[in-house]
């Protein structure tokens, strides 16, 4: 039963009663597994370009950089690093005064490698009065963590990742948000030389993040000979989701319903708010100084080829469908193209009329389209590429999680295990259809893909509500296609530690 607070509530946040009672039943009914073809894999989904191939796509990105076209780079950056910190803030809580595991070990032993180490220096001789060298040489570890992670410090354990100093540079260091901006001066600038990037951020955070931006982008724009057009926005309070409890009724604290954010699959409403023809999508903690950016700017800029190749292709074959004027042999090239090179099947194509053929064709032609670069498995995090069933009855490729699969399937549990390759979030996105009009992405969504976890709040066990993830559910419907990337190319920053290895020094 709503009460009076609810429903202001509900008004507040832009969400209606149907919205709840539609993901309260969601709890009560759970999700289903995706049912699986394959694990997507090289000749079998996913593609690799010879050296031909590349120059081809290499040369097709070229020329559209140089129309009118807009390209903005899409950056996730409101995650807070708290995670990356997890194991100092341990040792921080830990009834011991010395580093005793190996991370902690690590951490100290090369303390001097960090790019923070100036800065958080400062913040020693602030907080405790004493360097950082004198304090280690006084057994003083903790004060040294306190320094780098609490809010009188450099309060590194709150901050977003994007904020935080990562690489070392003769002329300073840069944060994430640095390397970014460095980035898409490679890779994203249009014929007027300017670089669009959108970096959705938390409230909390978004001052900071523009006021970094005034200090920096004047001096990336001289250097690469670019002009900035950097945006920001929020996760919208109306992707929230409601919590339940364990008889899957709203949860409450204090009388009052408690919502969660919706997860990284709230944003397809950012990216939907875009006025773009092109959008790379990369998270904010995978970058590398400008030594290694030689094949991330190279395999950006390839798989952008493919992505604008098959989109004229796809324009091509719609406009000849428009016109009316094709032949059988036509109907069957278009059928052709839809299955190889988009990689999208159905098996009942055999049983439908040439009418109802021309139709099937054109819905799957005209859908956003994506090319994702995926990087060999070496047992990293994360989630992979397979061919999957459909909704409509169709296969296509699909980025899935570990929990969109039935791991009591024994058939299914055996393609994920043995799948070649994983998704390093690495997308080029194109979202107008032929006629030059924006797409509507959140039509092309499957409310069937999110996923439950467990959670608790002030002691009380609670049902959190992700939707279907940007890159998984989120994108279910669209037109996609794989093409191996390089692993140098998929350089996370997943803990502080990570921070020390080559790719980052």
């Amino acid at each position: 039963m709503m009460t009076t607070q609810d429903k202001e509530l509900l008004a507040k946040k832009n969400i209606s009663e149907a919205q709840i009672a539609d993901q309260l039943a969601c709890f009560q009914k759970g999700f289903p597994y995706l049912k699986l073809d394959a694990a997507a894999a090289v000749g079998k989904g996913i593609l690799v370009p010879g050296p031909d191939e590349q120059r081809t796509y290499l040369s097709a990105w070229d020329a559209y950089t140089r129309t009118d076209k807009t390209i903005v780079k899409f950056v996730p950056a409101s995650g807070a690093a708290s995670r990356m910190f997890k194991d100092l803030f341990e040792f921080l809580g830990a009834g011991y005064e010395a580093p005793a595991t190996k991370f902690e070990q690590l951490f100290f032993d090369n303390i001097r490698k960090f790019a923070f180490y100036d800065d958080l220096d400062a913040a020693c001789l602030r907080m405790a009065g004493k360097n950082i060298v004198t304090l280690l040489a006084e057994g003083q570890y903790k004060a040294v963590v306190a320094a780098l992670l609490e809010v009188g410090g450099l309060n590194y354990g709150a901050l977003p990742k994007g904020l935080l100093k990562f690489h070392t540079y003769k002329e300073g260091v840069r944060t994430p948000l640095e390397e970014h901006l460095v980035e898409g001066a490679l890779y994203a600038s249009g014929k007027s030389g300017r670089v669009n990037v959108h970096f959705t951020v938390s409230a909390e955070h978004r001052e900071l993040f523009e006021t970094l931006v005034r200090e920096k982008a004047a001096s990336f724009a001289k250097r690469y000979g670019v002009s900035y057009n950097i945006s920001f926005s929020e996760q919208k309070p109306s992707t929230d989701t409601i919590a339940a409890d364990m008889r899957n009724e709203p949860f409450r604290d204090n009388g009052k319903l408690v919502f969660r954010p919706g997860g990284h699959g709230a944003l397809i409403e950012n990216l939907n708010d875009l006025d773009a023809d092109i959008i790379f999508i990369k998270n904010i903690d995978n970058v590398v100084p400008d030594k290694l950016k030689g094949d991330t700017v190279l395999y950006k800029k390839l798989i952008a080829g493919v992505l604008v190749s098959l989109q004229q292709q796809a324009f091509q074959y719609l406009e000849r469908l428009d016109s009316g004027d094709y032949t059988q042999e036509e109907i069957l090239d278009i059928l052709q193209f839809v299955q190889k090179k988009l990689f999208c099947k159905n098996p009942d194509t055999k049983h439908l009329e040439d009418a109802e053929l021309v139709l099937y064709l054109r819905q799957k032609l005209n859908r956003p389209m994506r090319v994702c670069g995926m990087v060999k498995n070496v047992g990293e995090p994360g989630g992979g590429p397979f061919l999957a069933y459909n909704s409509d009855g169709t296969i296509s490729l699909q980025i899935l999680e570990s929990s969109q699969i039935d791991m009591n399937d024994s058939v299914s549990k055996q393609m994920f295990e043995k799948g070649t390759h994983f998704n390093p979030v690495d997308l080029v996105c194109a979202v107008r259809n032929y006629k030059g009009h924006k797409f509507d992405l959140t039509r092309y969504v499957d409310p069937s893909t999110g996923f439950i976890s467990y959670k608790s709040k002030n002691g009380k066990e609670l049902k959190a509500l992700e939707l279907p993830g940007l890159w998984n559910g989120a994108m279910s419907d669209w037109s996609t296609v794989f093409v191996e990337v390089p692993l140098d190319t998929f350089n996370p920053v997943k803990t502080v530690n990570d921070l020390l290895r080559d790719q980052h020094q």
